[in-house]
């Protein structure tokens, strides 16, 4: 029997590509996406709800949404958040998924507050070369674009760059591939893992503050 896994869903390329490796695992059933918001947006990506549920609908998946007061709460009340609203979801989960790459701890944070409720944590993509995850990424046809810029790690011309080779060949040194160390975030717009691709129009481009973000004017569906 496989595992029921949900998947923390943040509208980027590494939690589709976690998505695209367990669906095609034999140890676990993907049966939803949970996604935390902040003012009707994901934090970092500042993708809005509306888009984030239309890749869930693209997916097939039901998603969870879980409101926080702010970007980083302490970290219990992050925690009773996350647990509170699988819970509450009424999705039947024995396992939690995370994109994450980097063994930077985070792991065994995660772990802290997942495993106490019974359920597994899962790792697709975990201890990973970046080089090799950013190959992998574009080689399955994952479509995602950079979406915020931290303009103290990387220069702010890069937002709204597709992730491509062309890209990855123009990133300066010490830049990780995937934006691990917060370099940059994306959205991704088509996957193997989608039904069909979204067609997002970009309305502009906040410059305010050391992050840069897209700004959506409106969105559709491409099929």
């Amino acid at each position: 029997m496989k595992k029921r896994v949900i998947v923390s869903w943040s509208s980027g390329k590494d939690s589709t590509l976690s998505i695209c490796r367990l669906l095609e695992s034999e140890q676990y059933e993907v049966v939803g996406l949970y996604t935390t918001y902040v003012n009707g947006e994901v934090p970092f990506q500042a993708t809005p709800l509306e888009i984030v549920k239309a890749q869930a609908h693209s997916i097939g998946l039901p998603l969870v949404l879980i409101e926080l007061d702010e970007v980083f709460p302490p970290n219990e009340i992050y925690q009773s958040a996350v647990i509170d609203g699988i819970r509450q979801s009424g999705l039947d989960i024995e396992a939690v998924a995370f994109g994450d790459m980097f063994c930077n701890g985070i792991e065994a944070y995660r772990r802290s507050y997942i495993e106490p409720q019974g359920w597994e944590c899962v790792f697709p993509l975990l201890g990973e070369s970046s080089q090799l995850l950013a190959k992998e990424i574009i080689q399955r046809g994952i479509v995602t674009r950079l979406t915020t810029v931290d303009t103290t790690q990387l220069s702010g011309d890069f937002l709204g760059r597709w992730f491509d080779a062309s890209l990855l060949s123009d990133l300066p040194e010490g830049c990780d591939p995937c934006g691990e160390d917060g370099e940059f975030h994306t959205l991704v717009t088509s996957a193997p893992c989608f039904r069909y691709s979204l067609e997002v129009k970009v309305s502009g481009v906040d410059r305010n503050g050391r992050f840069h973000h897209l700004r959506y004017q409106q969105y559709g569906v491409s099929v």
